[in-house]
């Protein structure tokens, strides 16, 4: 692919080479990104000089970082990575609803994508903790809910799912492959996962993206601002950001641990000095170097661990030390894969919430597709004026032009637009998904919407208040049906913490934050799509946590008017 420059407002990305070396900010992003130092040195002709013989120098960029997430709470430091590094994957809903006759009819009243499917009853379940509903990269596509012959409960885990081969590509009545279906899977690897390498996990669907490199980078420059970048070894698609409150974390590749900003600051030191490090590197000598460059940032050993962690799972190092006191062990540093995790370096940012802001900047046609392309829904209240007036002058073709392009079927409503993955694998979180915390979310969001929903004819802004205490009484309806693991019974409060993090960062449920207490709770219209369709007279709840009485009056009439 010919080598392109592209404009990042008042400063261009230059380093933009062929052979993959260098991230970097695509077609509408604001000018708060730039190369990373040395972009272009690792030239295959000049020999590396002796390891011995390098000095490790932070770069200037990255460590200014590694400060600013040292100092950013855990929220803005999520925020600061998505912004800083765009590594994160989209995430989609799936189980498509019926099709509505009417596209401009609610998310509370419309078709529902309700799946009755019923849950092991409590003397049944087996041992063990309500499992995490984060997927595992390496287990696409996901096992789907449920109980099957011969297979594992709906609450259990089920086994992992080895490794799928690439689907088998479309072909024409000559035997010819159709490029257009090799194309889609391509562009639905990149947009799951922004870097992939020739000897990675997704190692099978590199040759696709090689081969359709320039129609990719074109498709993807064009509807959605993103440079892509592919080399021999590895591809990049550089994403932006996504702005305050995206509710995107990095986590722990083996534990699912999720990042604290202080595991942030040790990831931003650590690929500072790794940038221009030798193939070979000491495990000591980084240590030493990432407390000479910035003594201020000593971190716990968890952190660093996690950070290391995560070099390692994008394979900017090899083989980590099994004893972290081991100080002769060597690591394999990948140069040119440390170059290209940081979409840019701060430049001309000012700080954290200015580079989080600039970051996601783009005109509305590129920021209001990015949003559709990465997130669950999009919903016309959550957008600026002349966001909202684009989405609803082009409310049926630009859905429609994305989801041609990524495979993905639109769901159209009053409130807003949501591009959804009935295959379950352009997402990182699954719901209905594969573990027990998956399924106790779906319980509790589908009885949130049955006891809130507004009704028809009533005048509702967008989202709709949960009580608190109704939150509490739902969750223990479902501890009394379906009994809880011994971490949770010694705990009621970390299911609800786990379940109401899952529904936030699917967009089901969003918080308002108080200053001198934990945040209330808002139910989010795209939430009613999880619920069965609405009941306008439904029986008192049987639950003993749950409210008595129906949800809305009798009708008046001749009767009502006799019993008074």
């Amino acid at each position: 692919m010919d080598q392109q420059d592209y404009a990042v407002g008042a400063t261009r990305v230059a380093a933009g080479r062929p052979d993959g070396r260098m991230g970097g900010a695509g077609r509408g992003t604001a000018d708060a990104v730039l190369a990373v130092r040395g972009a272009g040195a690792d030239d295959p002709q000049v020999p590396d000089p002796p390891a011995a013989d390098v000095t490790l120098s932070p770069d200037p960029g990255l460590l200014r970082l590694a400060h600013w997430f040292a100092a950013a709470t855990p929220g803005t430091a999520d925020d600061l990575c998505t912004a800083s590094f765009g590594l994160y994957p989209a995430r989609h809903l799936g189980s498509a609803a019926e099709p509505a006759a009417d596209p401009g009819v609610s998310w509370w009243h419309g078709p529902t994508a309700h799946c009755a499917t019923p849950v092991r009853p409590r003397e049944g379940r087996g041992e063990g903790g309500l499992r995490r509903a984060r997927r595992d990269d390496a287990a696409l596509p996901v096992v789907r809910s449920g109980a099957k012959p011969g297979g594992p409960g709906r609450h259990r885990r089920p086994e992992r799912t080895p490794v799928a081969p690439l689907a088998p590509v479309a072909q024409d009545r000559s035997g010819a492959e159709l490029p257009a279906a090799e194309r889609r899977i391509a562009a639905r690897l990149l947009l799951a996962h922004p870097l992939v390498t020739a000897s990675g996990p997704h190692a099978d669907g590199f040759p696709l993206i090689r081969r359709h490199r320039d129609w990719l980078a074109e498709r993807f420059d064009t509807l959605l601002g993103y440079r892509l970048v592919v080399g021999p070894w590895h591809a990049r698609l550089c994403k932006a950001g996504l702005g305050p409150g995206a509710a995107r974390r990095l986590e722990h590749p083996v534990t699912g641990a999720p990042f604290t900003p202080a595991g942030y600051a040790q990831l931003a030191l650590a690929l500072a000095l790794l940038v221009d490090a030798p193939e070979e590197l000491e495990y000591r000598r980084l240590l030493d170097a990432m407390t000479a460059a910035a003594p201020e940032l000593s971190a716990e050993p968890a952190d660093l661990a996690m950070a290391l962690a995560a070099l390692a799972g994008w394979q900017v190092l090899g083989e980590l030390p099994s004893d972290p006191a081991d100080d002769a062990f060597v690591l394999t540093v990948d140069r040119e894969l440390a170059r290209a995790v940081p979409a840019g370096p701060p430049a001309l940012a000012d700080d954290a919430a200015d580079l989080i802001r600039r970051a996601a900047e783009a005109e509305p046609a590129t920021a209001v597709r990015r949003l559709l392309a990465e997130t669950p829904a999009v919903l016309a209240a959550d957008l600026p004026e002349d966001h909202r007036a684009w989405l609803r002058e082009h409310r049926l073709t630009a859905p429609a032009v994305l989801a041609e392009f990524l495979g993905l079927e639109a769901e159209l409503r009053a409130e807003g637009v949501a591009l959804l993955d009935p295959a379950a694998e352009l997402t990182d979180l699954a719901l209905p998904g594969a573990g027990t915390l998956a399924q106790a979310a779906l319980l509790l969001v589908e009885r949130l919407v049955e006891e809130v929903r507004p009704l028809p004819g009533e005048t509702v802004s967008g989202d709709v208040p949960i009580p608190d205490a109704l939150i509490d009484g739902v969750l223990g309806d479902i501890a009394d049906e379906y009994g809880l693991p011994a971490r949770y019974l010694a705990d009621r409060t970390a299911l609800r913490r786990d379940a109401l993090d899952l529904l936030q960062r699917l967009a089901l449920i969003a918080p308002t934050p108080h200053p001198t207490r934990p945040p209330a709770w808002r139910l989010r219209p795209p939430a009613a799509r999880y619920a069965p369709a609405p009941d306008l007279h439904p029986s008192p709840g049987t639950g003993r946590h749950s409210r008595p009485g129906p949800l809305i009056p009798p009708p008046a009439g001749p009767r009502a008017e006799q019993r008074a």
